[in-house]
């Protein structure tokens, strides 16, 4: 059994990508910029600092830590304004409530501290983690595993025995480079070839798959062939 569960928000335990797009063109109208939905999609997770530094510099523009600064209180602010419109996908709760009773559990987000704080309080989240970490914490983003190897030391948890579920490519990736345990969930925007690049342990459609990743999670480690059972698929 692992000792410990590491949950990425955005795309994974809730439902948050038009509120971040639409945060995103927001704060980015400010500096007359306009961008397809599509990009921002493809970037959630990686932090909102890299994926705004990344969007002036291909608009020629100068990127530059004020305006920076000035784009991640606006796209935070708007978050805020909005959250209302988060929901947690299917399964979310009832997963948490599963696994409190066996393991820690964090939470490990590129998004920035004050939307995370705020979802947390507003959906009653915050004490079903022992550990939250966001952008705010590292100075890596994802695919860099540095969110989820400061998560462990928060739990007092070797990487190896620490389990994560991400829905996006940087996260399954840095999950992996963490030397940890990886589940893929297909409620992002990356599909199941593309996930498979990056050899999570298991891949499911959906946190309603309850079964199978309480059986990954809790029983693997009793289970000689786990590995074969509950594979990517």
């Amino acid at each position: 059994m692992f000792e410990a569960v590491i949950f990425d928000w955005d795309g994974t335990l809730a439902d948050t990508r038009k509120v971040v797009v639409e945060a995103f063109q927001k704060a980015l109208r400010e500096v007359n910029v306009k961008i397809e939905k599509e990009f921002i999609e493809r970037r959630i997770g990686t932090g909102a600092r890299e994926t705004f530094k990344e969007i002036l510099q291909a608009k020629g523009l100068s990127c530059d830590e004020e305006t920076v600064n000035k784009l991640l209180s606006a796209k935070t602010k708007a978050e805020v304004e909005n959250s209302r419109q988060v929901v947690l996908f299917e399964g979310a709760l009832d997963l948490l409530n599963a696994l409190r009773k066996h393991v820690k559990t964090a939470l490990a987000s590129m998004n920035n501290k004050p939307v995370i704080q705020h979802m947390l309080a507003e959906k009653n989240l915050s004490a079903y983690f022992d550990a939250v970490l966001s952008a705010d914490d590292v100075e890596k983003p994802k695919p860099n595993p540095e969110i989820f190897l400061k998560a462990a030391e928060k739990l007092g948890t070797k990487p190896e025995r620490c389990v994560v579920l991400e829905d996006s490519l940087f996260g399954v990736k840095a999950a992996k480079a963490a030397r940890m345990s990886c589940i893929a969930v297909l409620t992002g925007v990356y599909t199941r070839p593309e996930l498979e690049t990056a050899k999570p342990d298991l891949i499911v459609e959906s946190l309603g798959e309850k079964r199978r990743i309480l059986n990954f999670i809790l029983k693997q480690a009793d289970s000689k062939d786990g590995a074969n059972e509950n594979g990517p698929r």
